[in-house]
């Protein structure tokens, strides 16, 4: 009897746990399927914000770039020899640099002018400007010089609006200013019909500028006892002639500051007819004052700051201009040769 009481208690007990584990299977699920369906909820329920337009604002595109600047100049390509063009040793020559200046003090300068002077290479004395050969470092005109100082950006060109460098102009301004303005050039087909037209520059002629203006500072040292001329600037000068068929006269293009062309004028020879194996530099040549200019205008009794040629009783009457200006030159040697005695 207690063996049977026992097995009918140990069926009881296995029935009732196997009763729990299926009670606590359903209960899983249903909490499973009700976390489902609360995700399920949430997820229809839940809308993404979509984001509101302004239809009034008008989208304005950004406005084309402008065109490039030209940034070339009218300088003739040379073409470098490939082989020695010449019987002598001149790379040592072409590296050369200017000496410094000697140094000047203000309160030594007892004697201080400014003088403008204009060069005409149609002068005999200014043939060597005029030089039109070709050599390993570009064409050998003094215009050609200047011109590939400038396109190399070894030198920079200030606007001629003054003569004190206050300007900077860029390589477009200059191909303007050396150019001229743009003109309309008519454009045919191939029969020969009108088609349009299109903006062109006339071609440059190197040998239409044939006049220079420098600008330089006589001093007198009274430490050195001597007589100094200081080059400040050159600018050339061109009769200009408007689009509108206006004609301008000699102006200036534009100026160049002397002592930065220094470096490069000695690396520049100038043409000797009379002995090709006597060449000097171009740095040399205005320094050694071998060339010839004539006085246009000066500091001396010139309080109005006017040219010789607008000088009273002077307009329009060349022989007298140049009468005035030999007299500058003239007062100016007197002050030197009157400081000493003999």
């Amino acid at each position: 009897m207690k063996w049977r009481f026992l097995k009918v208690l140990f069926l009881t007990a296995v029935i009732c746990g196997m009763t729990n584990v299926a009670d606590a299977q359903k209960k899983k699920s249903a909490r499973k399927s009700t976390k489902r369906t609360t995700k399920s909820r949430t997820k229809t329920n839940v809308q993404a914000a979509v984001p509101t337009v302004d239809t009034t604002a008008v989208v304005v595109a950004p406005p084309p770039p402008p065109p490039p600047p030209n940034d070339s100049l009218p300088v003739k390509i040379i073409k470098k020899s490939l082989r020695p063009d010449e019987a002598v040793e001149t790379t040592v020559l072409r590296d050369r640099n200017p000496l410094t200046y000697e140094h000047l003090r203000a309160d030594d300068a007892v004697y201080r002018h400014r003088i403008w002077r204009e060069i005409d290479t149609r002068e005999k004395l200014n043939a060597p400007f005029n030089y039109a050969a070709d050599e390993n470092n570009g064409n050998q005109r003094f215009i050609s010089i200047l011109i590939q100082a400038l396109q190399d950006s070894s030198v920079t060109a200030f606007s001629s609006v003054d003569d004190r460098f206050t300007t900077p102009m860029t390589k477009a301004e200059l191909a303007k200013a050396i150019l001229g303005d743009e003109i309309d050039v008519p454009v045919y087909d191939s029969l020969g019909n009108l088609v349009g037209s299109k903006k062109q520059r006339n071609e440059i002629n190197m040998d239409s500028f044939y006049r220079f203006r420098i600008k330089e500072e006589v001093i007198f040292d009274k430490e050195s006892s001597r007589l100094f001329w200081r080059i400040l600037g050159i600018a050339p000068v061109k009769n200009v002639i408007t689009s509108q068929g206006i004609n301008l006269g000699p102006t200036e293009l534009f100026w160049i500051y002397y002592p930065d062309m220094r470096p490069i004028f000695s690396k520049y020879e100038v043409y000797n007819g009379k002995n090709y194996g006597g060449r000097m530099s171009w740095e040399e040549l205005f320094e050694s004052r071998m060339f010839s200019g004539r006085i246009i205008k000066s500091s001396m009794d010139n309080p109005k700051d006017l040219q010789i040629r607008s000088l009273p009783g002077l307009d329009g009457n060349g022989i007298l201009q140049l009468y005035e200006g030999e007299n500058i030159k003239e007062k100016i040697f007197n002050y030197e040769q009157d400081l000493w005695s003999y």
